[in-house]
């Protein structure tokens, strides 16, 4: 009888405990459970003073489970608010905004905020937790208080490369504000479309927003669709539908107008605002441009009377003059550009970008704005009140934090939603890198370079969608969830990566909702991943899945796994060159992609590796171990087999382990000149036995690895050696006439294989 009681108390207190598992994101400051329950009424009654255009969402998204009634008598009210009393937490002014506090009795639900906005996060908090206990009909007592840590928690959408509609538009922001993200970055000029109308020039929309045709598949294919493209623009009375939207959503609309870089679209249709006569169009390719606005009178005027209308249709703070990528081959040829430079004692053409920005700074400070911009205008000199997007990593918002300028940070390694988030062979085609669910949780947006003082100048963090691989709105909403959900909870300052798997259970309770409103969201995190690791002087293949492991079963002859391939236990061993492929089942049931991956072994595999210099974040996968890991890079793939390295040569030694008899080396570089990967320039063979003194055994330059295609295969003769050591020279800077002139050149890098 003791038992039989002992058993029935612990499964009541795990029921309570499961029951207390709130699967809310973003997770809250602070929740303390109370005692008793509060039922979900078939009628739910709101007081008088509940503010009646903030429900229409809540009374939609429920309208199957009760209806919503406002009464007079405060004691029969369900759902109630009220103000705050004075805070005794010291809060910056947006913390305050967007406070806010739910309290949970068995007879009511307490609303309390400072405004609105806070009201609005509130309802949103309350949703998630109604859609949690909807099924039980009744809500456990608690206590919420909650405010956010970052004062900028965006998304941005790129329209240019493919085009949204209105609607899909606004659904965008309702995914937004769902998840308690405050600011919409919408990306409306680019070289490939200009969808914004401008009234004072209306070729801007009858020319520059639409093209002959567009890019389609892996970029290195260079295909197209042969299919017109546009016109596609936004009226002016759908922005400010649009801005109306996001504002009753507690949203801010960035608009980002691009200057002085990826203006072909504008100089399409404005041909005498670039340095040479043109004519231009267009792009139909992905890519950076030579051809930019000019820095001359008239530009100016015509980029003043555009700004003239876009602040009129956005109220923000902000307005975004894009700034990156700019090349500067077009103003080094350009005899009006060479004589500004000399006129205003600029250094050189950087400064000249300097001069541009700061210029149009000046114009949108004196209509009471401010801009923002990608890191690229940190170039020659910040402009005076300009914040900083700092995307090509974390330097640019380090730099700007530490001059006292804001900062919004969003590097392309942690928050690029156009890059794969899953094995990419399972995954459709993206545009390279790999960030993961649990990479974009792992983000901290303040840098550890920063002192408490410089740390207050990063305003938030933002994830950006680039869309020349986005084909439609199916695909947006696969791009971005459930990765938004991670920047949600990044951005509200509540993440916490050592309790991923946390984080992670309650995304999946999250799908439940996301299937209800009929969302394309990636199942990746439900596949297989797998990861190379060293083992026993070779390798293993580690393979994991958000679900129970014992559910994995894989082979390694190269078939399809079936429910009586061999069940997963430990990292399997590989023993020589061979293909494994693994899949998940669950009650007798293929639920995942079949996941495959090719092994090449040389004696180099597995080998301990040193890198001089490191790879770029955004490629740098598995370090420098992805470079003797067995796996040949996919040409049409940069994720996960791939390292990048921007600027800089590889150096790579291997430890073979002991003395070895080896005659043969090769490697892979890229070329793909669109995205500035350029083959390397040169590459040089050293061997060694102490790590020490290193003996030149083979040399190529740049002609025989273009004539190779940079799939090299070098025969070094008969080598006895234990350390072996690759110098594979960087292209440099990219030279004129090619995309991203004057720029970095990328260098990417796969297996180095010795036989």
């Amino acid at each position: 009888m003791v038992r039989t009681f002992l058993v029935f108390f612990v499964l009541l207190s795990s029921l309570m405990f499961a029951q207390n598992k709130l699967n809310l994101i973003p997770y809250p400051q602070k929740v303390e459970f109370l005692k008793g329950e509060f039922v979900i009424p078939k009628v739910f009654k709101l007081g008088a003073n509940v503010p009646k255009q903030k429900y229409e969402y809540f009374r939609k998204h429920f309208e199957n489970l009760f209806t919503l009634q406002y009464i007079q008598k405060s004691d029969e009210v369900n759902l109630t608010n009220s103000l705050f009393p004075p805070s005794i937490i010291p809060l910056t002014k947006e913390q305050e905004k967007e406070k806010y506090a739910i309290e949970i009795t068995p007879a009511k639900i307490i609303i309390q905020s400072y405004t609105d906005q806070g009201y609005f996060l509130a309802l949103q908090t309350l949703t998630q937790i109604i859609d949690q206990y909807k099924e039980v009909g009744k809500i456990p007592a608690m206590k919420i208080e909650d405010h956010p840590k970052f004062a900028w928690r965006g998304m941005h959408l790129d329209v240019c490369r493919h085009f949204f509609t209105v609607d899909e538009v606004k659904q965008y922001i309702d995914y937004l504000a769902m998840y308690k993200l405050n600011t919409f970055h919408w990306h409306l000029t680019d070289d490939q479309g200009w969808r914004i109308e401008i009234k004072k020039y209306p070729k801007l929309t009858q020319i520059g927003s639409k093209r002959k045709e567009s890019m389609i598949g892996a970029y290195v294919d260079n295909t197209f669709d042969g299919k017109p493209y546009g016109p596609y623009f936004y009226t002016q009375e759908q922005i400010k539908d649009v801005v109306k939207y996001a504002k009753e959503r507690h949203i801010t609309v960035i608009p980002e107008i691009e200057m002085p870089g990826h203006a072909l679209a504008a100089l399409s249709a404005y041909p005498e605002l670039a340095c040479t006569k043109g004519p231009f169009e267009s792009a139909t390719k992905w890519g950076v441009f030579d051809d930019v606005f000019c820095p001359k009178d008239e530009t100016f005027t015509f980029l003043e009377n555009v700004l003239d209308e876009v602040m009129k249709l956005f109220p923000s703070q902000y307005i975004h003059i894009g700034g990156d990528e700019c090349p500067k081959t077009r103003w080094k040829e350009c005899a009006h550009c060479q004589e500004l430079i000399k006129k205003n004692n600029l250094k050189d053409e950087h400064g000249l970008q300097s001069y541009f920005i700061h210029r149009i700074e000046k114009y949108i400070n004196s209509k009471g704005r401010k801009i923002i911009g990608w890191d690229e205008i940190l170039e020659g000199g910040l402009a005076p009140n300009a914040a900083v997007m700092s995307w090509t990593g974390v330097n640019g918002g380090i730099e700007a934090a530490k001059a006292k300028h804001f900062a919004v940070m969003t590097p392309g390694a942690y928050c690029y939603f156009d890059h794969y988030q899953g094995e990419p062979q399972s995954e459709p085609n993206a545009f390279g890198g790999f960030t993961p669910l649990d990479k974009v949780y792992s983000y901290n947006p303040i840098p550890a370079e920063l002192n408490t003082e410089q740390s207050q100048y990063i305003m938030g963090v933002q994830a950006n969608l680039w869309t020349e691989y986005i084909l439609d709105f199916k695909q947006v909403q696969y791009m971005i969830f459930p990765r938004l959900m991670a920047l949600s909870e990044v951005g509200w300052g509540t993440s916490d990566p050592k309790n991923y798997k946390n984080f992670e259970n309650r995304v999946i309770s999250h799908f439940k909702i996301l299937d209800n409103m009929n969302v394309n969201y990636a199942k990746s995190i439900y596949n297989i991943s797998g990861k190379v690791i060293p083992s026993n002087n070779g390798i293993a293949y580690e393979l994991s899945t958000s679900q129970n492991p014992n559910g994995i079963r894989y082979t390694l002859d190269g078939s399809a796994p079936t429910l009586n391939s061999k069940t997963y236990q430990n990292p399997v061993a590989i023993p020589g060159s061979l293909t494994i492929r693994s899949a998940y089942f669950e009650a007798g049931q293929l639920k995942s992609a079949v996941s495959s991956q090719e092994f090449t072994i040389s004696k180099s595999t597995g080998k301990k590796i040193t890198l001089e210099q490191k790879p770029s974040e955004n490629y740098s996968f598995g370090g420098a171990f992805t470079l003797v890991d067995g796996i040949i890079g996919n040409v049409k793939q940069l994720g996960k087999t791939w390292l990048g390295f921007q600027g800089k040569d590889v150096t790579a030694t291997i430890d073979l382990g002991q003395k070895t008899d080896f005659s043969e080396i090769y490697f892979n570089t890229l070329e793909n000149k669109g995205s500035w990967i350029h083959l390397a320039k040169s590459a040089k063979i050293f061997v060694s036995d102490d790590n020490k003194d290193f003996k030149i055994i083979k040399e190529i330059g740049k002609e025989e690895i273009q004539n190779a295609k940079g799939k090299i295969k070098l025969n070094l003769g008969k080598q006895n050696a234990k350390y072996l050591k690759i110098i594979i020279e960087n292209a440099g800077i990219i030279p004129a006439g090619n995309p991203g002139a004057d720029s970095k050149a990328w260098l990417f890098v796969d297996e180095i294989g010795v036989n």
